[in-house]
């Protein structure tokens, strides 16, 4: 159990962030399952959308440190792979 105030406000700081960034991934995720629909329904147009929406989201958690780089660089090459051979 945290004793110093210093452990205990990194305690409350932290549950705060962890809030966050779940809430964070949740909507990229949401944004990823968009395009994973509409490749499985074939439609083509659609995917391409979702997936245009869905690159900023990606980078967006890039930059608010709740994906690594390589994560979202890897999650983006392969969604557009799937696009393209639609």
């Amino acid at each position: 159990m945290a004793n110093t105030p210093q452990a205990k406000k990194r305690i409350r700081r932290n549950e705060k962030r962890a809030e966050i960034n779940g809430a964070r991934m949740s909507r990229i995720r949401n944004f990823l399952k968009k395009v994973e629909v509409a490749i499985e329904g074939g439609d083509k147009d659609g995917a391409q959308s979702a997936l245009k929406s869905a690159q900023p989201e990606l980078a967006r958690g890039v930059a608010r440190g709740v994906l690594h780089k390589n994560t979202a660089a890897r999650k983006m090459s392969r969604l557009s792979k799937r696009v393209g051979a639609l």
